[in-house]
């Protein structure tokens, strides 16, 4: 059986087509996500810098905001601004 995986960005390439010529897939793409192929699978995505930087930054944001709903309704400690 076959299985049918989505691909994630608009452009692909092969493997054999990055390794040929990198640097022209990466400026071709501009600041678009290309799906890497192999055997016509996604094996992995090429993400610009820029990109991905501003993911990680999301992640993180998502991280802080679940320790905040974990901790709501917890012991709180009074501080005034002079302590710290």
């Amino acid at each position: 059986m076959t299985v049918t995986r989505a691909i994630y960005a608009t452009a692909t390439v092969s493997i054999t087509d990055l390794r040929r010529n990198p640097g022209a897939i990466i400026e071709e793409a501009g600041n678009e996500p290309v799906a890497v192929l192999n055997h016509n699978r996604p094996a992995a995505y090429l993400v610009p810098a820029q990109a991905f930087e501003a993911l990680m930054d999301r992640l993180e944001d998502i991280e802080l905001a679940e320790i905040v709903r974990q901790r709501r309704g917890g012991k709180s400690v009074k501080v005034s601004l002079d302590e710290l």
